[in-house]
């Protein structure tokens, strides 16, 4: 059994992730690493063998764990990473806390950061996916984020060195998010705060909330500029390319697009990660034959699928 160093924090072993990742599927992990806080991360990354790899996990909202589990040490940040602290037009949070929640802190301190309310998931991951909501962007508000390297040392990155795209950064390879600042224009507290509860009744009156979904399934297609050359522009919707595939309420096992929202991948009870990578790779199948669009995943898929499967699909994308 490989070693591991000491920590302040707590190290499962074979500690298994389905009960933390929204859809509620994953075999275990190797390890299962939450540190107390940044200088227990790295005094960690430091002393672990370089061979071993490292995932880190946020809150699992956008992720498909398969059920072989993943070999290695998953991190995942807790309650030494959630503080949210507002000073004029800025807001700084640790990478564990809810967007939700860093868009309510916000509010209340008259900032406009309002786009992160509805998104699922942690500060950490927005940074990592460049994550937005109704037209605003990460990129657009991020004034820097702190990193630990796989090797242990502290990073202060900036925008333009995360140089964001659509739904991606180029975050170094190996790095952990640790916490970010942000600065949004001013408004009053009480306009703010009414946004944003209509942005919850319009998320909640077409999307199914109530169900056990990873959020948006596929990125919105790219689109195309006059001269025919793909760019950044997304006003084709995911959604709408599953529709006209006829694929809304399709289903494998446990697993179901949303009758609802056809780009939102659902458990139904009982769904494995297979169930759910399966037929994923079905609708991208099935889309591209009745459009030729290729969507490109935006739910996560890490692990090893268990002894035994052989889906037809791609087994990674890391």
């Amino acid at each position: 059994m490989t070693e591991m160093p000491p920590t302040r924090g707590r190290l499962s072993r074979d500690r298994p992730l389905s009960d933390l990742t929204w859809l509620r599927v994953g075999g275990p992990a190797d390890w299962l690493f939450q540190p107390a806080d940044t200088d227990d991360l790295a005094d960690f990354l430091r002393a672990l063998d370089p061979d071993i790899p490292v995932f880190p996990m946020g809150v699992g909202s956008n992720l498909i764990v398969r059920d072989g589990g993943i070999r290695g040490v998953v991190i995942r940040l807790g309650r030494g990473f959630n503080t949210i602290q507002a000073n004029g037009d800025r807001v700084t949070a640790g990478a564990a806390a809810l967007d939700a929640h860093v868009a309510r802190r916000a509010a209340e301190a008259g900032i406009d950061l309002t786009f992160l309310r509805t998104i699922p998931g942690s500060i950490g991951g927005a940074v990592r996916m460049n994550a937005g909501c109704y037209g605003s962007y990460v990129a657009d508000h991020l004034v820097e984020a702190q990193a630990v390297t796989r090797a242990g040392e502290l990073l202060t990155l900036t925008p333009e060195a995360l140089n964001f795209r659509y739904r991606h950064s180029d975050l170094p390879e190996g790095c952990i998010i640790t916490g970010a600042t942000f600065r949004g224009p001013p408004g009053a507290p009480e306009t703010l705060i009414a946004k944003m509860d209509d942005q919850v009744a319009r998320r909640d009156a077409t999307q199914p909330t109530k169900d056990r979904s990873a959020g948006s399934t596929f990125r919105n297609p790219a689109g195309f500029s006059s001269s025919g050359r793909a760019d950044d522009v997304h006003d084709l919707k995911a959604w709408s390319v599953i529709d006209r595939a006829g694929l809304r309420g399709a289903r494998r096992g446990g697993a179901q697009m949303s009758g609802k929202h056809p780009n939102f991948l659902i458990n139904t009870g009982g769904a494995s990660a297979a169930d759910l990578e399966g037929l994923g790779e079905e609708v991208r199948k099935r889309v591209f034959q009745n459009s030729g669009i290729q969507l490109e995943w935006e739910i996560m898929r890490v692990g090893e699928p268990a002894p035994g499967d052989s889906p037809d699909k791609e087994q990674s994308e890391r």
